[in-house]
């Protein structure tokens, strides 16, 4: 049986690798997308997986989208929610709209998509839930109070629904990755990268997108099946969890 899976911000960065591992170990994969319409449809022509445009911070819109996709390849049985953006700003700082923002498409998302497949989860006793973080959900990060409320809170949903989906098969899981070579880290300047980031990341290199999809395939797999409730942390030792 071919599952069927759903990757949020599929189409660029780290949702692009993730997309591409899905397809590659045998799943249906569909691909959300926010806002870049050209981007998505050079990802479908050159991968052949279908893009699905929809604001995931929009209960209604998520809605639809998930019925366009059940009808289109059927139920959903991986969920990944990637979709994610900053507004970053010191608090002091930070408007209203920042903060609304960056919780509705980083944190509302999840409860949206999650709550939209869980049902389908439930009735075939089945289901993988895999929500992206961030080491700034895990340390915090100057600048990015929004950013890390909205990851940090990724942890608590995700070891609740694991207690909730554990006996019907649906395992739920986060990955949190470190500072990973995308267009976001590519923005940084390269003084401070190589100044104040590298050094304190103990293999001392950015992580790739492809070890991040890797470690999202693993999970999926229907073997994961006794990994539910924890945090896979994907950043080369920055920081270690106790």
């Amino acid at each position: 049986m071919t599952r069927v899976a759903v990757v949020t911000g599929g189409t660029r960065g780290i949702g692009h690798a993730i997309s591409i591992a899905l397809k590659n170990k045998g799943y249906r994969v569909a691909a959300n997308y926010a806002g870049n319409d050209a981007a998505a449809q050079q990802f479908q022509v050159e991968t052949g997986i279908p893009v699905y445009k929809w604001n995931v911070g929009d209960y209604d819109a998520c809605a639809k989208g998930v019925a366009e996709i059940t009808k289109a390849l059927g139920p959903i049985d991986v969920l990944v929610n990637n979709a994610g953006i900053t507004r970053d700003a010191m608090l002091h700082k930070m408007t209203p709209e920042q903060w609304r923002e960056v919780i509705s498409v980083d944190l509302d998302s999840v409860f949206n998509m999650s709550r939209l497949v869980i049902d389908s989860m439930r009735a075939r006793s089945f289901g993988r839930i895999i929500n992206i973080s961030s080491i700034n959900g895990r340390k915090g990060q100057m600048g990015q109070t929004n950013y890390s409320a909205a990851k940090a809170g990724m942890h608590g949903f995700t070891k609740a629904l694991a207690f909730e989906g554990a006996a019907k098969g649906i395992t739920v899981n986060t990955i949190a990755p470190g500072y990973i070579n995308t267009e976001m880290v590519a923005a940084v300047p390269k003084e401070v990268l190589e100044s104040k980031i590298l050094p304190q990341i103990p293999v001392g290199r950015l992580g790739t997108v492809e070890e991040i999809a890797r470690a999202v395939a693993f999970l999926a797999a229907d073997e994961a099946g006794f990994i539910t409730g924890a945090c896979l942390d994907v950043n080369g030792g920055h920081y270690i969890a106790v």
